[in-house]
């Protein structure tokens, strides 16, 4: 079984970077993807980035070009790092974990962006 903590979120001003951090315990080895889903208040949930046991990477139309997931394989450890943030970035963000028979989630943290 897998347990996911996730940190890293906060206040931040339109044009800042946060990076976001996803710890898992228990074994991952049998990972699909891993990455963030955000919902904000009244909004879809909506896939943000995922990065994959080879290592692509698939992110929303909306935050390309502006954040980057990546591992670190020895820590069970992913990041996102969101640079050039926007107000519509704000919400909250759900670390996953997808394996061939689960998923698991994260605690969720909040990240909210001033304009």
């Amino acid at each position: 079984q897998v347990q996911l903590v996730e940190s890293g979120g906060g206040l931040v001003q339109a044009g800042g970077s946060l990076r976001l951090s996803c710890a898992a315990s228990g074994s991952i080895f049998s990972m699909n993807s891993m990455g963030w889903y955000r919902q904000a208040p009244g909004n879809q949930r909506e896939l943000v980035a995922r990065i994959f046991k080879i290592g692509t990477t698939n992110y929303a139309d909306s935050v390309k070009g502006r954040f980057t997931i990546s591992r670190d394989n020895a820590k069970n450890t992913v990041y996102l790092q969101m640079n050039s943030l926007k107000p519509e970035d704000t919400a909250v963000y759900y670390c996953y974990v997808n394996t061939y028979s689960n998923t698991y989630w994260g605690q969720g943290t909040q990240v909210t962006v001033s304009s």
